[in-house]
């Protein structure tokens, strides 16, 4: 079953053409009027009653059809500036928040989520190592002071997670003018240690979008990542983070739930967030995630979840007449990057695949996809969605 994804225009999101979002659309498409001052930040492919795929023959919803809803969502990001500081919850608080606050936590699901750079991309992510945090601490007297001096930064050697929060819950909570006078003195003394320590540029950018933004301060907190295209994140439950910049690939369990405390102008929910933090620190590197490797045209994103797992499927065009897939017998959603190739499902019509293609796969059909090569020779690139039985 071909569908159409649906488009999130948040205000963050890649202009126009600049957009992958966009030009997905566009190829998925050919009515599809990329307007060139509006920002296409998602591309939605699921069944989340947000923002539900649609079947592109009758434009029924992708849930109606498959009669019962996918246990992941697939997403494509296009980041044009920072996203906002958050966490997602775990399953118990997921079920609590929703029922307390239904129009703010729109599900009663977890949200741990994976992202697959497609360009370089930036984030934060994860805490840093407590000595990291001490460090810059030392070498800002502003930050120093707005966490309370010398008796509350000295514990962070400790390496306790009670201390962390404690600082951190200090800069959450800090008067707006307190923040606002700190971000100032390190912006108009300090900035060589930011050199140093390779934040000059990003500190600025952000204090740009979000003047005097507490998030801004989070850097010092929270470690930076820079993302060539192919590597990735995972991110659990409680796990702090915020996308920066650059094009990716997210897939999660199947939900919208996000605690906000900075970066964003929508509702901030700082003590939920300081309540459900994750506070272990540890080094940037130790933040990627490794793919398995199944042969030399397909790795597998299989994170410790039974959500989801995503098959990153890259055929050159020297590949020989068809390339065979075999997967467990899960629903699978097929988004096309680029190339094109035929699409072979037993019991089913052959498809034509293009850039912007995205396809349901039935679970039956799983375990014998077949890509055949077209008559013109040429690379091609796919994700492939699906629960994780790996």
């Amino acid at each position: 079953m071909e569908l159409v994804g649906n488009i999130k225009n948040y205000e963050w999101g890649k202009l126009g053409k600049q957009s992958q979002v966009a030009k997905l659309a566009k190829a998925n498409n050919d009515n599809f009027a990329v307007n060139e001052e509006a920002p296409y930040a998602e591309l939605w492919m699921g069944t989340h009653c947000s923002g539900p795929s649609l079947l592109k023959s009758t434009g029924t919803e992708l849930g109606r059809v498959y009669e019962q809803p996918l246990p992941y969502l697939l997403k494509v990001l296009s980041i044009r500036k920072a996203l906002s500081i958050q966490v997602h919850p775990n399953k118990d608080e997921a079920k609590h928040l929703h029922r307390e606050r239904p129009d703010i936590y729109k599900d009663p699901n977890h949200k741990p989520e994976l992202a697959i750079a497609l360009t370089p991309f930036t984030a934060l992510c994860g805490f840093r190592p407590y000595e990291e945090i001490y460090q810059f601490c030392q070498e800002l007297p502003a930050l120093k002071k707005l966490l309370g001096g010398d008796d509350i930064i000295e514990n962070l050697r400790n390496g306790k997670h009670s201390d962390l929060k404690k600082c951190y819950q200090a800069l959450m909570t800090a008067d707006s003018s307190v923040i606002a006078a700190c971000i100032d003195d390190i912006a108009n003394n300090y900035m060589t240690i930011l050199e140093k320590y390779h934040l000059h540029d990003i500190f600025k950018t952000i204090n740009a979008d979000f003047p005097d933004d507490v998030g801004v301060l989070s850097l010092f907190f929270v470690n930076l990542i820079h993302l060539q295209p192919g590597e990735s994140i995972y991110l659990g439950a409680n796990e702090i983070h915020a996308y920066l910049s650059g094009d990716c690939i997210e897939c999660m369990a199947c939900s919208d739930n996000v605690i906000r405390a900075g970066l964003t102008p929508k509702y901030k929910d700082v003590q939920q967030l300081l309540t459900s933090l994750n506070y272990t620190g540890s080094a940037a590197e130790t933040r990627l995630f490794k793919p398995t490797i199944l042969d030399e045209n397909v790795k597998i994103f299989a994170p410790p979840v039974e959500d989801f797992a995503v098959v990153d499927v890259n055929l050159p065009e020297t590949q020989s007449s068809s390339y065979s897939l075999k997967l467990p017998q899960h629903p699978g959603i097929l988004l096309v990057l680029s190339g094109s190739r035929i699409l072979q499902l037993k019991g089913h019509s052959n498809l034509v695949l293009k850039s912007g293609s995205i396809i349901f796969i039935p679970p039956d059909c799983m375990n014998s996809i077949e890509f055949v090569q077209t008559d013109s020779p040429n690379d091609f690139s796919a994700y492939l969605a699906t629960v994780n039985s790996f």
